[in-house]
């Protein structure tokens, strides 16, 4: 039997931080909001439409996530999903002639948005790491770049994939398992691999380490520029994977694809709890900050309240608000 004496010196659990319950509050709230103002807010279709459709944010975010907590950041993951969409079109379109509408052309197209993901985080990584540039200066440099590209390949119109294959690819977006879109099965996929490699592999653990202290870091025997550049290169991949998503949705691509994904992804991963400086990340947070931006956008949508026009505007106010909480926290901390 337990005496008094051993109950009082036993530890209490510490109660979850708001850094924590926060973002899972603000959902339910949102949740409960949604219904009251309309009552298809629950409905199996506007769930799976909301889900489908964050899915390429989600996605981003994830990798977004290891590249803040390792102390970085990418403004130009939107530009680079609009490039990455218009060189798969221009690949595609080209190769119909010799290889046809069918599964081979797909996986073209699909395995030159991932090469060109990858590439393009690799070139952001290595400006930084190896160049010493400032993330911030870089991607603001390689946003205007791809941006102007797709414009250029465009020549100020749009990108149009063939009507053949935008049939024959539409399924990979409007298709899916068990009634599950593939967006949202792809979606559930990388947020799995990604809270493993961020909260139990190695790799998790250094990211964290280089965006709470790099000099500590590297005299931990962590090789700093080779995780940075690795988080870089993951972030494109997912950029990548997101595009293929992406373009059978509309089968097009041009100047004003992408736009503002940038602040999106990143507005997720700051409302989830990961740390704007670096240092503590969590993909699962990133997850709530995906869904509670999907649902306003959604909100916004179904009623009359406020403009669907101000939107990029709110997620700009909830970024701020974000990081002040992250301040006020650390500082009672």
């Amino acid at each position: 039997m337990m005496t008094t004496e051993t109950a009082a010196t036993k530890p209490r659990k510490a109660l979850p931080s708001m850094s924590v319950l926060g973002p899972v509050i603000a959902l339910l709230v949102l949740i409960l909001v949604g219904t009251a103002l309309n009552s298809n807010f629950l409905s199996a279709a506007n769930i799976t439409n909301v889900l489908a459709r964050s899915a390429f944010i989600g996605i981003i975010a994830v990798g977004m996530t290891f590249v803040i907590t390792a102390g970085g950041l990418d403004l130009s993951v939107g530009s680079m999903a609009a490039f990455i969409a218009g060189l798969m079109i221009l690949v595609m379109n080209a190769a119909l002639p010799v290889l046809g509408v069918g599964i081979p052309i797909i996986l073209l197209g699909m395995v030159v948005a991932l090469v060109a993901g990858i590439a393009a985080g690799l070139l952001n990584g290595f400006l930084i790491t190896t160049l010493g540039i400032e993330a911030f200066i870089v991607t603001l440099g390689s946003m205007g770049i791809y941006r102007s590209l797709v414009t250029w390949l465009a020549d100020g119109g749009t990108l149009s994939l063939d009507f053949g294959l935008r049939t024959f690819y539409r399924p990979v977006y409007f298709g899916g398992l068990f009634g599950i879109s593939w967006p949202i099965i792809i979606f559930a996929l990388t947020v799995i691999v990604g809270e493993v490699l961020m909260s139990r592999a190695r790799f998790g653990r250094h990211c964290a380490a280089i965006g709470s202290n790099e000099n500590v870091a590297h005299y931990s025997n962590v090789n700093v520029n080779r995780t940075r550049l690795l988080t870089y290169a993951m972030l494109g991949m997912l950029v990548g994977v997101a595009t293929i998503m992406y373009v059978p949705r509309l089968g097009s691509a041009s100047a004003s694809t992408g736009v503002l994904w940038e602040l999106e992804a990143i507005a997720a991963v700051i409302i989830g709890g990961t740390i704007l400086k670096g240092g503590f990340g969590r993909v699962w947070g990133t997850v709530i900050g995906v869904l509670i931006l999907s649902m306003i956008d959604n909100i916004l949508n179904l009623t009359d309240l406020v403009s669907p026009y101000l939107n990029g505007a709110i997620q700009g106010v909830i970024i701020i608000l974000a990081v002040i909480l992250q301040r006020e926290a650390k500082a009672k901390g």
